[in-house]
């Protein structure tokens, strides 16, 4: 439950990313009357749910996108170590079954760094510009951030995305680095960097990147 400032009514909403509800209420509201009013709308706060996708964990026998491909998590591994390992369209994992999510994860992330810093400075050194860190993260709201400071940070699910995707955003975010606006001077310069059509990657985003969150819960 959350009050705005600027809100006028009561209002529902199911963030898509995880299902949670949030209700949102006038400053002056009554809470109870706002929780009455949510327990009534039970219904259609079902539907909602009922519309999102299904959880992914990275469990043993999964099929994960990484890029273009599909990866399917085998364990246990025969002489694989409990660090995760790509050999083909395996991801191979020793070790214990505990933890194992938290494994898959941590390489998941590693490699979404790996390849995001390398894009990066290549889109970089396209657009004759410095980028000081590139970092990852895990935000609900947005894929990619650019600093005044030159530091660009990236949400690692990017991995899950088609490629055309992914290169899509760093150059988004390297175009930061000239224009920090989304003015047409700095849709221009995207254009320039990006190889393919950026609105076909934002459409992309747009229809299934709530999705991309439901993996490993």
């Amino acid at each position: 439950m959350v009050r705005h400032a600027r809100a006028r009514r009561m209002r529902l909403s199911v963030d898509p990313r995880s299902g949670k509800v949030k209700l949102t209420l006038p400053p002056r509201a009554s809470l109870k009357k706002g929780m009455d009013w949510a327990r009534e709308q039970q219904g259609w706060i079902a539907l909602q749910q009922a519309k999102m996708p299904e959880a992914r964990p990275f469990a043993p026998g999964a099929r994960i996108p990484v890029g273009d491909a599909e990866v399917e998590i085998v364990w246990p591994a025969t002489g694989a170590g409990r660090t995760p390992k790509l050999i083909g369209d395996q991801l191979l994992c020793g070790g214990p079954r505990e933890g194992l999510e938290k494994r898959i994860e941590r390489w998941l992330r590693q490699a979404a760094l790996d390849l995001l810093s390398e894009e990066t400075a290549e889109y970089a050194e396209r657009a004759g510009v410095s980028v000081t860190k590139v970092s990852i993260g895990d935000p609900r709201g947005r894929w990619g951030s650019c600093a005044s400071s030159g530091q660009i940070r990236y949400s690692w699910r990017l991995l899950l995305a088609p490629s055309f995707v992914r290169r899509s955003t760093v150059a988004h975010e390297v175009a930061h680095r000239i224009h920090m606006n989304h003015s047409p001077a700095f849709h221009r310069v995207v254009a320039e960097l990006y190889e393919g059509d950026p609105d076909r990657a934002r459409a992309w985003l747009k229809r299934n990147g709530a999705g991309l969150h439901w993996y490993g819960r």
